[in-house]
């Protein structure tokens, strides 16, 4: 019975479901018509409706429903979409490794992270990372650890975000893993402009009249700040701006008297660039990780290895003390 449903999958199915139909398939799901798929993989409309409905007839059910709004894929069309991408993304990393054999400074990594990752952790990571591969190519995306579809969808290769499992009541899907590189802190900072700079010792009963630049209520810094004034019997600080922005948090404390809240990692990148400090201010003491998320059974490529390794090796040059957990 085995040999038989080997033998069925090799002659009705295995020798006739073509790369390049799969390709074509995933790409009208992805661009929402079929004449948007044909410019975009340079073919005409006919061939590509002739790839998928090739791919119909040898798995004998209807992949896409079509209306005058475009096409969409049916709960079939959903299987071999996410089964044949899990497929092509294979095939890529095969070709990378190939490749990487070959030339082992060359490859593509591609990179999920916040914008207070890619400011001030990223950085380092990736002159570590292009001092050792020179030709590598690195692509960068906005993505946080609530919304890790790229990843689970295979566009990206990997997340590094902060939080992690069991972190601030965040929901982090089963299919990934997630390795904490390090542990950040939250700091008080100010620049020169600010009267308060040069004091050895401050309250935060002393500040919070001041001019102050904090995130969404909700969030995690928030809340920290929160509960720091609550602790001392005080209200919430005077808030200027509301904003998660980095650069416009630094930039505006080197300019203006303003006080604001950021991961110590940042502040050690900007500290000497903008003349910024971490003001002497009591917080509350909790762990904040910095983490990397991968997808969980999938493999990774050589070049996507390195470029780990070498946010290993930067995480290890952290001021706060680096860990090596792994949770899954």
């Amino acid at each position: 019975m085995l040999m038989a449903k080997a033998s069925s999958w090799e002659t009705r199915i295995g020798r006739r479901i073509r790369l390049h139909d799969l390709h074509a398939f995933a790409t009208v799901i992805q661009s929402g018509s079929i004449s948007k798929a044909a410019v975009k993989l340079g073919v005409t409309q006919s061939a590509i409706s002739q790839m998928v409905a090739d791919l119909e007839a040898t798995l004998g059910v209807r992949l896409l429903d079509r209306s005058a709004r475009g096409a969409a894929s049916t709960v079939f069309g959903e299987v071999l979409l996410r089964r044949g991408r899990a497929a092509l993304d294979e095939l890529r990393h095969g070709v990378e490794e190939i490749s990487f054999l070959c030339d082992q400074t060359t490859g593509q990594v591609r990179v999920g992270c916040p914008e207070s990752i890619s400011s001030a952790v990223l950085p380092p990571i990736a002159n570590l990372f292009f001092r050792q591969h020179p030709s590598a190519v690195l692509d960068v995306d906005h993505v946080n650890l609530g919304q890790l579809s790229p990843l689970l969808d295979r566009k990206i290769d990997l997340v590094i975000a902060r939080g992690g499992r069991g972190f601030g009541g965040q929901e982090i899907p089963d299919e990934v893993d997630v390795r904490t590189l390090f542990e950040d802190e939250l700091v008080v900072a100010a620049g020169p402009n600010s009267r308060w700079f040069n004091r050895r010792k401050i309250e935060l009963a002393d500040i919070v009249h001041e001019r102050w630049i904090l995130t969404e209520p909700g969030i995690w810094n928030h809340l920290v700040v929160a509960e720091a004034f609550a602790a001392h019997g005080l209200e919430m600080p005077n808030v200027s701006m509301r904003t998660l922005s980095v650069h416009m948090r630094t930039q505006l404390i080197a300019t203006g008297d303003f006080i604001t809240t950021l991961p110590r990692s940042v502040l050690r990148l900007y500290a000497e660039r903008f003349s910024l400090k971490a003001l002497p201010v009591d917080l509350p003491a909790r762990p904040w990780p910095v983490s990397i998320i991968t997808l969980k059974h999938r493999s990774l490529s050589p070049i996507v290895q390195r470029f780990i390794r070498c946010a290993e090796d930067v995480a290890n040059g952290m001021d706060a003390r680096p860990r090596s957990r792994k949770s899954s």
